[in-house]
């Protein structure tokens, strides 16, 4: 019976948007524009804390002799880090999904949603479920991720100076999302979805940094018990 419950919530949740009508009525909510600026700030500014970890130094110039001295540049205060970090920025928009169980921006995260975990769940166990697309296709980006992805294009397209503006005077004095969404692209906008909690940046290495911390005690403890 439970198993039978479960069939039925399931395909209830996912029926709204597998089945044909306007899209309105298949569920599908496209991102809002105080979305788009917050998944792709949250992106940029994670993109520049990867890059940023380097101690590179750029030489910068050129010499017909190759004997001047070319000008040092720190690589994560170059204009190279800003484009390398920008490149393929809203391919990662692919890595997230739409988590319908949500009714607010955290609606757009990565990872597998609850809906989805418990129809892969369901399957595993040898429960048949037909939702009326293929198996394979479960895991492919929805219609809602790949117009985030093409609404990231876009902002990154207008918005570019103001990017490249904060990247060179502003960055780790204001935050992006501030200084981007709230006012810049969102300025005569709703911005209230910046405000709503889901897992930000910091909170994000910050369960990176424990997992690691977490890793390193279970190898000390492997090393004393072989000892």
């Amino acid at each position: 019976m439970y198993v039978l419950t479960q069939i039925l919530l399931t395909y209830l949740l996912l029926l709204n948007f597998v089945t044909g009508g306007p899209e309105e009525e298949q569920g599908v909510k496209y991102a809002s524009k105080c979305e788009v600026c917050k998944v792709v700030a949250t992106e940029l500014e994670a993109k520049l804390d990867e890059t940023g970890k380097t101690h590179d130094v750029l030489e910068i110039g050129y010499s017909v002799d190759d004997v001047s001295p070319k000008r040092k540049k720190e690589y994560k205060k170059s204009e190279l880090r800003l484009v390398e970090s920008m490149e393929g920025l809203c391919e990662r928009i692919l890595e997230y999904n739409i988590h319908k169980e949500r009714t607010d921006s955290t609606r757009f995260a990565k990872g597998m949603s609850q809906t989805f975990k418990a129809l892969h769940g369901l399957k595993d166990r040898g429960v048949k479920v037909e939702l009326g697309i293929p198996y394979e296709l479960w895991d492919r980006p929805s219609v809602e991720i790949t117009t985030l992805k093409s609404q990231c294009e876009n902002l990154l397209e207008n918005h570019e100076s103001d990017i490249e503006e904060w990247y060179h005077n502003y960055q780790g004095k204001v935050p992006l999302i501030r200084y981007l969404c709230s006012e810049r692209a969102l300025k005569e906008d709703d911005d209230t979805c910046l405000k709503e909690k889901g897992e930000t940046n910091s909170e994000i290495k910050e369960k990176k940094k424990k997992k690691q911390d977490v890793n390193v005690k279970n190898e000390e403890k492997d090393i004393k018990q072989e000892l």
